[in-house]
C-alpha cells in the first residue's frame, strides 16, 4: 500500500473511526463491547489517549480506512514500560496492508516514547464462529507477538462464551535502568 498516509488522529476523526468500529460492535465478538458509543464519547476517547499515547490513523485516497492507538497496560508506575495496542481497518479492506502498517508505525511511535512492552487482548473463540474467528491471534503472530496467557469463557456475547488471550510483543531489552518514558 505505497499511497496509505499514516497520521496522528485528532479528536474530529471521531465520526470516521467510529464508522469503522461500529460494525465490529454490531457484528462481531472481536470486541465485547456491546453498544456502538456515540460520536462524542469516541471523540473524549482520542481525546483521551492522546494525553499519554499515540493514536494512529491510515488514510488512503482521502478516507480514514483505519485506526490503531496504545493504551495503559494496568494504572500503576511499575507498568509504565508496558502498553496494551489496538487496530481496527474497515472491514472491507482487510487483509490488504493496512493494519500491518498501522502496527508497525504504532511500534515505531511507542519505541520512540522508550515503551518496551506491547500487550494484545483478544477475543479467541473455541472453534471458528459467524461473530468471532482466530484471524487476530494470527495477525498478531505475523507481526511478532506471542501468545502469554488465556482466560477461558469470560467473554460473553451473541449467546456465546469467548475466551480471551494476552499476546506479547517486546520492542526492546529490558535494561537494568530504562530510559524515562517521554
Amino acid at each position: 500500500m505505497n499511497n496509505i498516509i499514516i497520521r496522528e488522529a485528532v479528536p474530529d476523526d471521531a465520526e470516521a473511526l467510529l464508522k469503522i468500529y461500529a460494525p465490529y460492535v454490531r457484528e462481531t465478538a472481536i470486541t465485547f463491547e456491546y453498544d456502538v458509543p456515540t460520536v462524542s464519547e469516541f471523540k473524549n476517547r482520542i481525546t483521551k489517549t492522546l494525553k499519554k499515547y499515540p493514536y494512529l490513523v491510515a488514510v488512503l485516497d482521502n478516507e480514514i480506512v483505519g485506526y490503531a492507538y496504545a493504551g495503559t497496560f494496568k494504572d500503576r508506575a511499575a507498568y509504565d514500560y508496558s502498553v496494551e495496542t489496538t487496530v481496527y481497518v474497515d472491514k472491507n479492506r482487510k487483509k490488504s496492508g493496512i493494519g500491518k502498517a498501522l502496527y508497525l508505525a504504532l511500534e515505531k511511535a511507542l519505541a520512540a516514547k522508550n515503551i518496551i512492552n506491547l500487550y494484545a487482548c483478544i477475543a479467541y473463540p473455541e472453534k471458528n464462529d459467524n461473530y468471532l474467528t482466530k484471524n487476530s491471534v494470527e495477525f498478531h503472530e505475523h507481526l511478532g507477538y506471542t501468545l502469554v496467557g488465556r482466560f477461558h469463557k469470560c467473554g460473553y456475547k451473541f449467546v456465546n462464551w469467548y475466551d480471551m488471550v494476552w499476546m506479547e510483543k517486546l520492542l526492546a531489552p529490558h535494561p537494568v535502568t530504562p530510559l524515562p518514558i517521554k
